[in-house]
């Protein structure tokens, strides 16, 4: 009998998790790109600006420095990746009101995913295909959602 009710609850874990997939909204492309425009000029611009003018001297320092960009990019990997483990959004996100969150359970993303997402960003903005995906899924889902099992929704 006890082995029945544990099947009959893990049952009613699975119905309900099928149940939020089919009613999971997910959020629009032109909202997604317009977050990620809005955090490229909030979080990286500011990171540019300041290893440009501040660390190096100015903007003849900086073309000339092979590790200068590698080092922004990797500032802009840590702030994103922070964003989206504690609170699943970045101030992009915020600002169009969506979330990212774990695509099975619809609870908050785990720091090993935020990682993998922003690194798989990384490969998907390299090889372009990987940002056309969200263009032919119906769950609106890119490469780098696909790899760290991740969605975008509306936050209402």
């Amino acid at each position: 009998m006890r082995f029945r009710k544990l099947k009959k609850q893990s049952k009613t874990k699975q119905d309900q998790l099928i149940k939020q997939k089919i009613t999971l909204h997910y959020a629009t492309i032109p909202d997604r790109i317009k977050a990620f425009i809005t955090d490229m000029f909030m979080i990286y611009v500011p990171i540019l600006y300041i290893i440009t003018y501040v660390v190096m001297g100015g903007k003849d320092e900086f073309q000339s420095s092979d590790i200068a960009p590698f080092i922004g990019v990797l500032l802009y990997g840590i702030i994103y990746v922070l964003f989206l483990w504690k609170s699943g959004q970045t101030p992009g996100k915020r600002a169009y009101e969506m979330k990212v969150v774990d695509f099975k359970t619809g609870d908050k993303i785990t720091l090993s995913q935020a990682i993998l997402r922003f690194i798989g960003f990384l490969f998907s903005a390299t090889i372009l295909i990987g940002l056309i995906f969200p263009f032919y899924r119906k769950d609106k889902r890119a490469l780098h959602d696909l790899i760290a099992n991740t969605v975008v929704i509306p936050v209402k």
